[in-house]
């Protein structure tokens, strides 16, 4: 306990910096920014925004992005409230019962429990974290090649049975992800694989191009194709802040969907968004009327959100102490990582201590930041909401452009993450979720390497993998999950949770 306490000391002291206390308010700002604004979103902001990181010290850049992931979450409650569009598959469950309050005139009570709701459950995902975050990270290790390996094929493994859609259509985009890390010299042989001939691919796929062109540019081809219709409540807002019998009704909704939130966000595969969904069960399950659900109930807004937030927060566990990223935006937090230098891992906490604690003393600074910015604002971001989006992607084209440009002064960036962003385009088109593509990119490279230090290290023997213990448990973890996932009534219940995300 003493340990843990001195290490939030330092963390304090870290984020109470002006300078880490202003990249905090700068990425909670943009995040409930792109939270608001339909069609944008903290993937596409994140990878947009990753050359900027290149200007800032390793703490400053990793506060700031992480303000813009929880922000977001905070800011799509207010879109999913007031104009019934979830911008992230977390937010649709906050919006069946969210906007029906809305249009009841309750707007106000709907933002201000969602608000309350999540920044308890930030406070207690900072301290989870603070609590795990050693012990995670003595685990860490212990892991050797082989058991690092396991455990990148476990986390790709559940990445696949999270993800949207059909499993085959995950495993694809897995497989597409981990093949163009492989583009480029061999690490070992210095040897070119999979060049084509082109010397802009003779260094291998930017992780920022990938990311800015599938993420940022396909996102911006896809709204444009498809432009959504918002339903913006017209009537008051009404008060903002509940009164003590409102947070009373409430409380155990919150604390519920804490609760069920920290935990499913340590799961790798993205078990964060699963948080909501379960969130929203369990009140409807423990409502005396639940045939009240989906006509503007409290719980069904306090719960779910109260979920998101803590998912969002724990999901930092698996990629600060272990190294493995759960979902698309820790992908894009490990490429951030990378570009200044530092390796995700359990090596973390001890080389760059003042990161670590930083960062998550930062997150509790940043959810009570949140608490102000999103309700005395909410006539801002109302007004925002009324930008129509054909004015908004031309500065993000541009932005985008002169951020590709500014990483190494070639054109060829420009052009390839304008050919990325035609393929993000075709596999919303077609179908196919682009987050696993992201996560099989970043985990592409540590599974060669670590494959190859394994396979080394036993003389070539496939058998290490299944000798070790540790290594032989964790596949055993993956497979079984596979196995679950492909039989038909977890299928069925599969397809009904993300029918609408």
């Amino acid at each position: 306990m003493m340990d843990m306490l001195y290490n939030l000391g330092l963390g304090f002291a870290v984020a109470l910096t002006l300078k880490n206390v202003f990249f905090c308010f700068v990425g909670c700002l943009i995040g409930t920014l792109v939270g608001v604004l339909p069609g944008v979103g903290p993937v596409a902001t994140i990878s947009i925004l990753l050359p900027v990181t290149l200007a800032l010290d390793p703490t400053g850049a990793l506060i700031m992005l992480a303000g813009i992931y929880y922000g977001a979450q905070y800011g799509g409650s207010t879109t999913a409230i007031l104009v019934n569009i979830p911008g992230e598959a977390t937010a649709v469950v906050t919006a069946i019962d969210g906007h029906e309050m809305a249009k009841r005139g309750q707007a106000g009570l709907a933002l201000g429990l969602a608000a309350i709701g999540s920044f308890i459950a930030g406070t207690f995902a900072t301290i989870v974290i603070a609590a795990l975050g050693v012990p995670m990270t003595k685990l860490g290790l212990l892991f050797g090649p082989a058991e690092y390996f396991s455990l990148m094929v476990m986390g790709l493994v559940f990445a696949v049975v999270l993800a949207h859609g059909s499993l085959t259509k995950a495993v694809a985009m897995i497989l597409a992800g981990v093949l163009l890390s492989c583009v480029g010299a061999d690490m070992e042989t210095g040897r070119e694989r999979m060049t084509f001939g082109l010397h802009m691919l003779t260094d291998g796929i930017e992780f920022v191009v990938l990311a800015m062109g599938v993420f940022g540019f396909g996102e911006i081809f896809k709204n444009l194709a498809d432009p959504e219709k918002r339903d913006l409540v017209k009537g008051s807002i009404g008060r903002l802040w509940p009164s003590l019998r409102d947070l009373r009704e409430n409380m155990g909704a919150i604390l519920r969907g804490t609760g069920i939130g920290a935990v499913l966000g340590v799961l790798p595969g993205n078990g964060a968004i699963l948080g909501p969904f379960a969130s929203y069960a369990m009140e409807k399950r423990l409502s005396k009327r639940p045939q009240d659900f989906g006509t503007g109930v409290s719980q069904a807004v306090a719960g779910p959100e109260s979920a998101n937030n803590a998912g969002a927060q724990t999901s930092f566990i698996p990629l600060m102490t272990l190294g493995l990223p759960p979902n698309a935006v820790m992908a894009l937090m490990v490429g951030a990582m990378m570009i200044q230098g530092i390796v995700p891992g359990p090596q973390v906490i001890e080389r760059n201590p003042e990161l670590f604690w930083g960062l998550i003393a930062s997150m509790w600074i940043g959810n009570l930041m949140l608490v102000i910015i999103n309700l005395p604002l909410i006539g801002l971001w109302v007004k925002l909401l009324q930008v129509p989006y054909r004015l908004l992607f031309p500065a993000i084209v541009a932005f985008c452009c002169i951020g590709l440009f500014s990483i190494s002064n070639e054109p060829t960036q420009v052009m390839m993450a304008g050919a990325m962003g035609l393929v993000g385009f075709a596999l919303w088109k077609l179908q196919f979720e682009a987050a696993p593509l992201a996560l099989g990119f970043v985990l592409g490279r540590l599974l060669e390497e670590k494959l190859r230090q394994a396979l080394i290290i036993s003389d070539g023997s496939m058998t290490t993998f299944i000798t070790s213990p540790l290594s032989a448990f964790l596949l055993a973890i993956g497979a079984f999950a596979l196995l679950v996932a492909v039989l038909p009534s977890i299928r069925k219940s599969r397809d009904e949770v993300f029918k609408d995300a």
